[in-house]
């Protein structure tokens, strides 16, 4: 089994990696639009200190963090086989799987969507966790 804190990416918010190997599988831990400066993709707060978050520029950075981190391991987005949504509003629904659909369709991986009260951070709105396939040339 091989785990670990991929660099570059924003470092956990508590003592587990980004990703395990186990068993020919490719377990992505929750991620989120989090940037390793702590930032986040799609939040923004104005000089009046007025919140704007948006799902999908959020949804399109959780993506991508999940490619660069199955990418750390010789995996990538079609090697995913399930996938675990969290939203802190369903309201928001729509435009995640507007940007999911411009990823994966019916080919793609399973999924679950589900609502939470909330996330680490009071302007993250969705967090995702993964579940990929090592193909046998990848593998260590």
């Amino acid at each position: 089994m091989t785990a670990r804190v991929v660099s570059g990416k924003a470092t956990p918010r508590g003592r587990f990696p980004h990703v395990k190997v186990a068993g020919g599988f490719v377990f992505v831990s929750g991620t989120s639009s989090r940037r390793p400066d702590n930032t986040i993709a799609g939040a923004s707060v104005d000089a009046m200190g007025t919140t704007a978050l948006d799902i999908r520029e959020q949804t399109r950075a959780v993506i991508s963090n999940i490619s660069d981190i199955l990418r750390d391991v010789g995996a990538s987005l079609a090697d995913l086989v399930q996938v675990t949504t969290y939203l802190v509003n369903m309201n928001d629904f729509g435009g995640y799987n507007e940007i999911y659909a411009s990823y994966f369709d019916e080919t793609g991986p399973t999924r679950t969507t589900v609502a939470v009260h909330q996330l680490p951070h009071p302007h993250l709105l969705i967090e995702m966790q993964a579940v990929a396939i090592l193909r046998k040339e990848a593998q260590p």
